[in-house]
């Protein structure tokens, strides 16, 4: 059994997520689609981490 961490990314297009990966270290193992049970379940317990707020707030300045 591999000792590498399982790790889940966003995959985002025109700021509507359209799949979930999930990553065991750097190697994708499946996507979810965030429609499903699992998928529903992963994004309501996402917590941005601060780059991606920065990122965003960054994103809403340049376009003001």
């Amino acid at each position: 059994m591999s000792t590498e961490e399982i790790t889940y990314s966003a995959v985002e297009r025109n700021g509507v997520v359209t799949a979930i990966w999930e990553m065991r270290g750097r190697k994708h193992v499946r996507t979810i689609d965030p429609r499903s049970n699992e998928g529903k379940r992963l994004l309501s317990s996402y917590q941005p981490t601060q780059e991606t707020t920065t990122s965003e707030e960054q994103s809403s300045e340049a376009s003001n």
